[in-house]
């Protein structure tokens, strides 16, 4: 079972572990060991041969808890059941003993794999922010071309119909006053005259 003596290190089958998460692991590795060590055949080497590959192939132990079982199985193949160390793959570590600070071989290339793909991956927020400054630049665009533009459209269709609308005002004002000076052309000729011209048109 798992203990702990300070609140950064927990033991495990006698090692103490600096992260709770290998800890936990460790704690896994010991329930699959009590598992198979009341389930494996230890009179048939051939299962234990094929078990211990099984195990070193698919990683499945990995903390030292694990690795003692797999070293008690080695040394059970290759010390009683006669088999050749050849035939007995060597156990794979996952640790760096030359550096302290790397821990397993699998964490460490998650944990850098991801800051080396930043530099070569582009940001989603970059792209969003990119795409969004071409909207806002093509909607200034269009906003410029419909305010510029002579044809009535949603943004200058106020401006054109008034503008329209005072051409047609200042033309029929035109027209009036073009109308009154004939009709006062005309009263000036019939008082010039004496005459009514009303009566002529008729």
């Amino acid at each position: 079972m798992a203990k702990s003596n300070d609140s950064r290190r927990v033991e495990v089958c006698g090692y103490s572990f600096a992260e709770p998460a290998d800890a936990t692991l460790a704690e896994s590795e010991r329930k699959k060991i009590e598992y198979l060590k009341t389930h494996l055949d230890s009179r048939s080497p051939e299962t234990v041969l094929v078990l211990y590959r099984k195990a070193v192939n698919e990683k499945l132990f990995k903390t030292p808890v694990g690795i003692e079982f797999l070293r008690e199985l080695q040394d059970y193949l290759i010390n009683q059941a006669d088999y050749s160390p050849e035939e007995v793959p060597a156990i794979p570590l996952y640790l760096s003993y030359a550096d302290p600070e790397l821990v397993h071989h699998e964490t460490v290339t998650r944990r850098v794999k991801p800051q080396e793909e930043k530099g070569k991956k582009i940001s989603p927020l970059f792209v969003s922010v990119v795409l969004n400054l071409a909207l806002a630049a093509g909607v200034g665009v269009m906003f410029w071309i419909a305010s510029t533009s002579d044809n009535p459209n949603i943004i200058n269709y106020e401006n054109a119909v008034t503008n329209r609308y005072s051409s047609w005002d200042q033309e029929l004002t035109q027209r009036e006053e073009t109308l009154r000076e004939r009709e006062r052309n005309v009263r000036a000729m019939e008082d010039a005259l004496g005459i009514d011209l009303s009566d002529i048109s008729e």
